[in-house]
């Protein structure tokens, strides 16, 4: 049986599918409670965090929560580095398909890239304001 030849492309796709559930991570922690607040919604903060207390260990823990996340961004962009200049297969629909899961990867780790940089800016820019 013959290797799939789209496989580091699909590895690279998963990394930047990490890359970016670790960056929405960054915006439970740091966000959503800062934009919760601003919007008056501090009752329904409250309410979520009775819900899910985990919400206050996240928030406590930004400095781990944006390490992981920068950490998962690091390999994921390694992985797509890495994979950019792989041939796709010479056969027309696995070359369209590869070519689809290339776009797709780099679309997911744009979008880590600047929901973890939107989670900064609330976790760390923005308290140096106030």
């Amino acid at each position: 049986m013959a290797a799939d030849p789209l496989t580091p492309l699909k590895t690279s796709a998963w990394g930047a599918t990490g890359a970016l559930a670790t960056s929405i991570g960054t915006l439970v922690c740091c966000v959503l409670p800062a934009v919760m607040v601003s919007l008056g919604a501090g009752a329904a903060l409250a309410g979520l965090v009775s819900a899910v207390p985990q919400l206050i260990w996240l928030s406590e823990q930004k400095a781990l929560v944006f390490g992981i996340a920068t950490a998962m961004l690091a390999l994921s962009g390694a992985m797509l580095w890495n994979a950019r200049r792989l041939p796709c297969p010479a056969d027309r629909r696995q070359a369209e398909a590869c070519t689809r899961l290339r776009r797709w990867s780099h679309r997911l780790y744009a979008t880590a890239v600047v929901l973890t940089a939107l989670g900064a800016l609330f976790a760390f820019g923005l308290p140096l304001l106030a």
